[in-house]
């Protein structure tokens, strides 16, 4: 089987990680802080704050930045369900704002038109969470403006993205946003087996967050409300969770990074190909704008049903038994039962309907051989007549 994405372990991660194993500190060691400052520095932002997932990052994000019942976020209904799931974690309403036809990720013109919307019924979004889907920037700028007209905070919901770029700009500088998470589960750009990360320049918000990471608890005398009883005390002063990274992942995390820009090269060199093999299909390939250098951590194709006689099942189920591992990223959240339950109706986002209904991600990972592009290609030929 080709998986639609696969880790990339080499023996210098492996010696990093043994490393780690051999110390003192397999965890709250030195090896996370490194993994932040390079992270940090990478994506030319002044704070990052480690944590066990990019769920866990939005979490404590959006605790961050004060969302609290009654309070709504917003965020695109093309994501996996973490990026809306966060709100409601807080107590916080959700709202989508439908995608873009061409780029999949959140539609600028149809954010403008909501948010004139709810500025005349009184319900603006506290925070707006725009996704970075498949590694394709969103239109930041506009989004940075009209958080400066309408008065919302934003969360980059970058999981997808970290070594790509925006306005020739890292993913993750936060220039339009206050806040950034990036994923660093195995199949995405780099990886530390589960992680995550938030990065701000808004050293308030770091503070926060790391406070948020490790029960609320502080060692700081300045922050504690008495006087500290002696080198051993500590004082829990929010109600905080257990989202700490560990030593290990750290390690394999920052071994990972060395390699970062190779990665992103070699996805967007098997994207191009892509394009040049599928040209002459009955399929629509991703579009790129020319704000941005995707990270491509996937690479969705479109059906084009006036030309295919097969049905998306069909096509899907064709590939996957013929050997090739795609997948479908993703089934809009407005659509899933817990979300229905709250009131949204499957046709209340038409083009992320319209997405699900044609999409596929093909198998696309740095390790991807061209004679296996090309067997991808093959099979999906087969599938589409």
């Amino acid at each position: 089987m080709i998986p639609y994405g696969r880790q990339d372990i080499t023996e210098s991660d492996i010696a990093q990680v043994i490393e780690v194993l051999k110390s003192d500190f397999l965890t709250q060691g030195p090896a996370v802080p490194k993994f932040e400052d390079a992270v940090a520095k990478y994506c030319d932002a002044k704070f990052a704050v480690a944590v066990n997932s990019a769920t866990s990052a939005l979490h404590i994000a959006c605790l961050a930045l004060g969302l609290g019942p009654n309070d709504f976020l917003w965020t695109s209904p093309i994501s996996f369900v973490a990026s809306a799931n966060c709100g409601l974690y807080c107590g916080a309403r959700i709202d989508f704002v439908d995608i873009d036809p061409q780029t999949y990720n959140m539609s600028t013109d149809k954010l403008e038109q909501k948010l004139i919307k709810a500025k005349a019924e009184g319900c603006l979004p506290k925070i707006v969470v725009p996704v970075h889907l498949c590694g394709q920037a969103c239109d930041m700028r506009r989004i940075h403006e009209l958080s400066q007209q309408f008065g919302f905070r934003i969360i980059e919901d970058a999981s997808h993205a970290i070594g790509g770029r925006y306005l020739d700009q890292p993913v993750g500088s936060c220039k339009f946003s206050d806040i950034t998470v990036f994923s660093f589960h195995p199949v995405k750009i780099i990886t530390t087996g589960e992680g995550g990360m938030s990065l701000t320049n808004n050293e308030e918000l770091a503070n926060k967050m790391r406070l948020l990471r490790s029960h609320g608890i502080t060692r700081d005398p300045a922050k504690m409300t008495e006087a500290s009883h002696g080198s051993w005390y500590y004082q829990q002063i929010e109600l905080g969770f257990n989202y700490r990274m560990t030593d290990i992942q750290a390690a394999l995390g920052l071994s990972q990074l060395g390699r970062i820009d190779q990665y992103v090269s070699v996805r967007n060199d098997l994207a191009r190909r892509y394009d040049l093999l599928l040209e002459d299909m009955p399929v629509i390939t991703p579009h790129q704008p020319s704000f941005s250098y995707s990270a491509f951590h996937l690479y969705p194709i479109r059906l084009n049903f006036d030309l295919i006689k097969n049905t998306h099942v069909e096509v899907f189920e064709t590939l996957r038994s013929q050997g090739v591992g795609v997948n479908l990223h993703y089934i809009p959240i407005h659509t899933q039962p817990y979300y229905q339950g709250l009131g949204f109706a499957k046709e209340d986002y038409p083009e992320a309907n319209n997405y699900y209904s044609s999409a596929i991600s093909l198998p696309l990972y740095p390790g991807l051989s061209l004679v296996e592009q090309d067997e991808v290609v093959s099979v999906l030929g087969q599938a589409l007549v």
